[in-house]
């Protein structure tokens, strides 16, 4: 266990930092999900861009690797273009 002030402060910094990462990419997971479902292509493409800035503020704040963004806007994009 830690015995040093700094230490547990640490601990402390990590576990709320923790749970508000997880929150947002939840929040991520549950967005790409609902986008997944939809049928009508011109409702995907208006949801396209904000689903978009939702994933890239993601990558840019290291909740999620740049590659695993690229990868999901990648799988969503196809997605949206295979809806008739």
């Amino acid at each position: 266990m830690a015995n040093h002030p700094s230490a547990l402060k640490r601990i402390r910094q990590n576990e709320a930092r923790r749970i508000h990462n997880r929150y947002y990419q939840k929040s991520m997971r549950n967005a790409v999900r609902k986008f997944r479902t939809l049928e009508n292509k011109k409702e995907a493409t208006e949801q396209l861009p904000k689903l978009y800035a939702m994933i890239d503020k993601l990558a840019k704040r290291n909740m999620i690797h740049k590659n695993k963004a690229a990868n999901i806007k990648s799988g969503i994009t196809k997605f949206a273009n295979s809806l008739s």
